[in-house]
């Protein structure tokens, strides 16, 4: 099969499913412009799988926006470092079930079943390029360069979307249902320890999710903090791009060696989630940061192997410094210079930390105004976490936010704790984003419930045309009237 035989397929697909064939949600006017059902913030695999699981829900006036360039949406052509996704091959996501929508048709349209076969992981950067297969074949209505500034709600029951970038023709939309399928980072903010902000220079250090000059570091020494699969992504890269030496600090005293998302493929936890207590979800999710995601097997082999790789358990950094414009940094182990620090110490969730949402965030209800967990087991990181509806929604902590809230979906990491591994992560799209869609339709319906009622009481189009009885067949005064009794 080539891929335009593929393409076919899909279209042909699509045909039998009837997607895209109308538009199911009354028209909503304003005189201030066009309002769309629904907006989503954001161009990556998320935000294209939510575009195609609205418009199977014929949810068709949609616009996806991100402020990327075409073809750099999300991480893969951007700041992740690995090799290959971490995700087993065989999981499907954004197809939402639809055989020739899987990367594996894609894979083998062009390459051949028995190179799916040889396939061990699916490489990153043919995981970018599938998704720009995925949303070209697909037609999804997508704008780069345009990101987004500001949601205002209004009393009219929509948002307003502030945005700005080359690829905006205004400064302004208007969607009833917004939903921020921003990625990793779009709950908060990427997280550097204040020890290294407050004494470093900016140019001796960045965190893995920046741009990184690795030709500027080509035979230098270098030092990742971190014990995740991106820090030992990031040192494999930095080797392979001519960095001399690369030394890995973990805090911990051994190497992170499980990975709980394995267990939660398999036992059901990730598309059951929802069905959890507060109690439980809490109890995972601490168990789940216990353990974070360690470096796959193949991935640390591909560091080590280097003969300029090190690593250091048992040794978190306890001072770091400037000297002669070199990072000097102090573990319990001993001193180190290097030229350059990448940190690999993750990312902070908060809404407060999202400009988008400063005029809606003190409203949004947190994991600590809902649950509150004994004190061994309470944990500062969980409870700064959103407190979000199975359907994704955010929740008002009172009264007043509700109406603020109401139509703005958190579709990012920081669903992590309320939903689980879902909107962030491959192993949950294709659970998650049924969900979600779900959870906006229902909502666009409830919205317009007496609109449509009304209309559903005054339908009188006949469909049934045949006359009853038929005047030749009757006969006498029994044959004037068709009488129904409702079965005892």
């Amino acid at each position: 099969m080539s891929l335009e035989t593929l393409n076919e397929q899909v279209r042909t697909d699509l045909s039998y499913l009837a997607i895209g064939d109308n538009n199911r949600v009354r028209p909503f006017h304003q005189p201030v412009g066009h309002v769309y059902d629904a907006i989503i913030v954001g161009g990556g695999q998320s935000g294209l799988g939510t575009a195609f699981g609205l418009l199977r829900e014929k949810i068709s006036n949609i616009l996806v926006i991100d402020e990327n360039s075409e073809g750099v949406e999300g991480p893969w052509n951007t700041y992740a470092r690995m090799v290959t996704l971490r995700t087993p091959k065989h999981l499907t996501s954004i197809d939402l079930g639809i055989p020739s929508l899987t990367f594996r048709a894609w894979w083998e349209a062009q390459f051949g079943q028995e190179s799916w076969e040889r396939m061990d992981k699916i490489p990153r950067e043919e995981w970018m390029n599938y998704l720009k297969w995925y949303r070209a074949v697909l037609k999804l209505p997508v704008i780069n360069k345009v990101k987004l500034k500001l949601v205002e709600p209004t009393d009219e029951g929509i948002h307003k979307l502030h945005i700005e970038g080359q690829g905006a023709h205004t400064n302004l939309l208007l969607a009833r249902k917004v939903i921020l399928a921003t990625g990793i980072q779009g709950g908060g903010e990427w997280h550097i320890p204040s020890m290294i902000k407050e004494n470093l220079p900016r140019h001796l250090y960045a965190h893995t999710s920046e741009s990184i000059d690795f030709p500027s570091l080509k035979g230098k020494k270098v030092a990742i903090l971190g014990g995740g699969a991106s820090a030992f992504d990031n040192a494999h890269f930095a080797l392979s791009e001519g960095v001399a030496k690369a030394h890995v600090f973990i805090r911990r005293q051994e190497i992170p060696r499980i990975n709980p998302i394995r267990h939660m493929e398999a036992s059901g936890i990730i598309e059951r989630f929802h069905t959890l207590s507060d109690a439980d979800k809490y109890a995972v999710m601490t168990h789940f940061f216990t353990h974070n995601q360690p470096p796959t097997t193949d991935m640390f082999q591909r560091a080590s192997s280097w003969p300029g790789f090190d690593m250091h358990v048992g040794s978190p950094w306890l001072e770091v410094k400037n000297v002669d414009n070199q990072a000097v940094v102090t573990t319990p182990k001993g001193t180190f210079t290097f030229d350059f620090l990448i940190i690999s110490t993750g990312l902070v969730t908060d809404p407060s930390l999202r400009p988008e949402l400063k005029l809606v965030e003190d409203h949004i209800a947190r994991w600590s105004d809902c649950y509150n967990a004994p004190d061994e087991t309470a944990h500062p990181t969980i409870d700064a976490h959103p407190y979000l509806s199975p359907g994704f929604a955010f929740q008002s902590r009172d009264e007043t936010g509700k109406k603020l809230l109401h139509g703005i979906f958190a579709f990012n990491y920081s669903a992590l704790i309320s939903c689980g591994i879902s909107a962030s992560a491959l192993s949950g799209l294709r659970f998650s984003i049924p969900k979600l869609v779900a959870a906006v339709a229902e909502q666009l319906f409830t919205d317009d419930r007496s609109d449509i009622l009304t209309k559903f009481f005054d339908y009188n189009e006949v469909e049934f045309t045949e006359e009853w009885p038929r005047k030749e067949q009757q006969t006498g005064p029994e044959s004037q009237t068709f009488k129904y009794s409702m079965p005892s």
